[in-house]
């Protein structure tokens, strides 16, 4: 068989899926797409504790940063269209998925919360070279990440945006965004933003944490 990112990455998509496309039950999200410099944060995150899940740690802590970088550009690659939104046993109310569409694209700005689509993107597509896109998520996925945040399991280089945002959400509101996104479909392309967007005049004191490039070793 050709030794290639596509064979060397099937422990990957085992669990997230065929080419990255996501994983069936809910928890392990979608790769294709996403732009490299956000994946290859993850996997660091993953190795030095700031997110944690055994089995991913595992599978990364021998591995050198160039290489978590070819394998992030090669996922990043993959131009795959997006499913459509699945279908709910029971819809959110009116009422709920207002309010998610409120914060998505305008914010709070009473409680200093910037709107989703101030850093990732206007389409929510996520925006280069390292802000992921929201859309094509499933609830539980999402749920999980902004109680990980939260709670301080999930962590980003410092200085860390989302947990600021995460803390002046509230449990309700939380519920409203992510109601109102996986009701959302990708557009056909689907691509992220080439630029990050400018800070959040909502949020001036926001600011967010990168990892540095990639060097030749660990």
């Amino acid at each position: 068989p050709p030794d290639d990112m596509a064979r060397r990455t099937q422990a990957c998509t085992f669990c997230h899926g065929e080419q990255g496309r996501a994983g069936p039950d809910g928890y392990y999200p979608r790769l294709a797409g996403k732009p490299a410099g956000y994946l290859y944060n993850q996997l660091l995150n993953f190795r030095q504790g700031r997110r944690h899940y055994g089995l991913m740690t595992r599978m990364v802590d021998p591995l050198s940063d160039r290489y978590l970088m070819e394998i992030a550009e090669y996922f990043a690659g993959l131009e795959l269209p997006y499913p459509p939104p699945a279908a709910q046993a029971s819809p959110p109310p009116p009422s709920l998925l207002a309010r998610g569409r409120e914060l998505a694209l305008h914010g709070d700005p009473a409680r200093r919360l910037p709107a989703c689509v101030q850093c990732h993107g206007s389409r929510l597509t996520g925006a280069q070279p390292d802000v992921p896109g929201l859309l094509g998520l499933p609830p539980d996925y999402l749920i999980a990440q902004l109680g990980g945040w939260r709670t301080g399991q999930r962590r980003a280089h410092e200085p860390d945006c989302m947990a600021t945002v995460v803390r002046r959400l509230s449990d309700a509101d939380a519920q409203a965004v992510v109601a109102w996104l996986v009701t959302q479909p990708a557009p056909p392309d689907a691509r992220p933003a080439l630029e990050r967007p400018a800070p959040s005049t909502d949020a001036p004191d926001l600011r967010c944490g990168t990892a540095p490039s990639p060097g030749a070793g660990r």
